[in-house]
């Protein structure tokens, strides 16, 4: 059984709306389930352009809605140093992924597994997560579902790789 925290980083292209909302999805149900201290949860964008800002006000909402506080997390990107510090780095899209893929490549020591969010769904294995950026509310309550759903598939995978599942969740 492991003990040490898995330190996960969800990243998307500013990280203004899916990445900080799946972020604290993740950590609200790793703090439902009683197993907060199993994980460290961040999230970065590929892209700076953001950097220091919160969230999207349409994604704080929505998520807030929900029962989820995002506004006090701030955007950033992510880099080499990433992909040193973070056990597993999932992506939001094919794109990120590609991305972070070239980012990689720049990392000295690279431990983190590099994958899509979604891959921990098996019905969901090589999907999207849509960006809402452009559009209406609508694709802010998908992101919302869909980071419940795949905060829970993940959340499930990492204690049974820990040698704790069994945990309720």
């Amino acid at each position: 059984m492991t003990t040490e925290p898995t330190r996960v980083l969800f990243v998307c292209l500013g990280n203004i709306c899916r990445s900080p909302t799946v972020e604290q999805v993740f950590r609200d149900q790793a703090e439902k389930a009683g197993w907060a201290a199993q994980f460290v949860a961040d999230s970065a964008g590929t892209g700076g352009f953001h950097a220091g800002e919160p969230p999207d006000r349409r994604a704080i909402r929505h998520a807030r809605e929900r029962g989820y506080d995002i506004s006090g997390l701030r955007a950033r990107q992510v880099g080499p140093a990433d992909f040193e510090r973070f056990d597993l780095i999932l992506a939001m899209d094919a794109l990120v992924l590609e991305g972070l893929q070239r980012i990689q490549k720049f990392s000295r020591g690279n431990r983190a597994e590099l994958t899509l969010f979604l891959d921990f769904l098996p019905e969901r294995k090589g999907q999207d997560v849509p960006d809402p950026y452009q559009g209406g509310p609508e694709g802010f309550e998908h992101v919302l579902d869909l980071a419940e759903q795949g905060s829970t598939a993940l959340l499930r995978e990492l204690l049974k790789r820990k040698g704790m599942f069994g945990c309720g969740c």
